[in-house]
């Protein structure tokens, strides 16, 4: 029955995290379990279902009412903690996944998803440590390893980073992946022509790769050169129609153009397979505001409403305080309710936030 319940665990993976691929060395010593209850286990089955089904909110249900009855198993935490992090309930997701891997602490999916968790949550340097902690006692464990690449790179150990994907690539030489997050790592180093280099390496070694497209559509941002880098993300998209970065970037190479109409297509795409997407909703948010004005002020009321929602689902997402509190000041002319979410902005943000400026700025405007 274990057995079973694994393959109906790994089906509901986190978005854009991947599973399997590596090996279980044993390193750490798993607790011993009893036997899984077979009540639990039907109730997590059916969770599943559901959740497939879209029916989320009762696959949640389904889920605790599983761990509820055998705390044990650790398949079900594993599951909603995934579909909470869905839902954007990220401090309950991160127990539900701590407790996963306290259970099954050799399971490279639970580490991957609950390092991805701590990353939404703003805790790069704790969704690096745990990987990290991970892939030395699981040294072929590729699909953690290459998450914790980017981990590293969230963190600012770009060394670090450099390091993991070439282990990743000497494991799997034509892992384009790995060759797109070796490529980010140098492209964060400034390293530019070493960055295209790799990235060239990438394309070639595999057509279409949907991440080896994006990667160089980034690399071409940086480089100035927007229509090339529309390009990569629009083949992205095409090879990988549900590639939800890569519609996240067209859609801010687009209100970068001014071309907001077409912005808000691509970013409300995203929040059709990914409706708890908070970097979507901000620049949706963005594009509305692009096509509102003072006479026509449904954008901006529609934008309101997409910033508000924003912060339901994160109500400490310091970009959705400041760009609601721009809204208030700069484009309703309803600087008493921007008051509130700039102080907040402000005690929240880092000292180096490059809006802290705008935010100071305005808040001493406000009378």
């Amino acid at each position: 029955m274990r057995r079973l319940v694994r393959a109906c665990a790994v089906a509901l993976a986190l978005a854009g995290v991947a599973c399997g691929g590596g090996g279980s060395a044993e390193v750490k010593s798993a607790p011993t379990l009893k036997p899984a209850d077979p009540v639990a286990v039907k109730k997590m089955i059916t969770g599943v279902e559901r959740a497939r089904d879209g029916k989320t909110k009762e696959a949640i249900g389904l889920l605790e009412e599983a761990v509820g009855k055998d705390p044990q198993l650790w398949e079900a935490h594993y599951n909603l903690g995934v579909l909470r992090a869905q839902t954007g309930d990220l401090d309950k997701a991160e127990d539900s996944l701590e407790k996963a891997a306290e259970l099954a602490p050799n399971a490279e999916d639970v580490a991957v998803a609950l390092a991805e968790v701590r990353r939404r949550m703003g805790e790069p340097d704790r969704a690096m440590q745990g990987l990290d902690d991970f892939v030395k006692a699981n040294p072929e464990a590729l699909a953690a390893r290459t998450a914790l690449i980017a981990a590293s790179r969230d963190a600012g150990r770009i060394d670090k980073a450099i390091e993991n994907a070439r282990e990743v690539l000497v494991r799997r030489p034509g892992d384009p992946l790995a060759r797109a997050e070796l490529a980010l790592a140098h492209l964060e180093r400034g390293e530019v022509d070493t960055a295209q280099l790799l990235i060239e390496e990438a394309l070639k070694a595999e057509v279409k790769s949907a991440v080896a497209e994006r990667t160089a559509g980034l690399i071409a941002l940086k480089r100035g050169d927007d229509a090339i880098a529309f390009q990569h993300f629009a083949k992205a998209s095409e090879i990988d129609p549900k590639d939800t970065t890569a519609r996240l970037n067209i859609g801010t190479v687009l209100i970068q153009a001014g071309v907001y109409d077409k912005a808000e297509q691509e970013f409300r795409a995203v929040l059709q397979v990914k409706p708890d997407d908070i970097d979507a909703m901000l620049g949706l948010a963005a594009a509305l505001r692009g096509q509102g004005t003072h006479d026509k002020q449904g954008p901006y009321r529609e934008a309101e409403k997409v910033l508000q929602h924003a912060l339901e689902l994160d109500e400490d997402n310091i970009n959705a305080m400041f760009n609601l509190g721009v809204l208030y000041v700069d484009f309703l002319q309803e600087p008493q309710k921007a008051k509130p979410l700039l102080k907040q902005f402000l005690s929240k943000a880092p000292k180096k936030h490059p809006a802290r400026p705008g935010a100071e700025k305005r808040l001493a405007g406000i009378k």
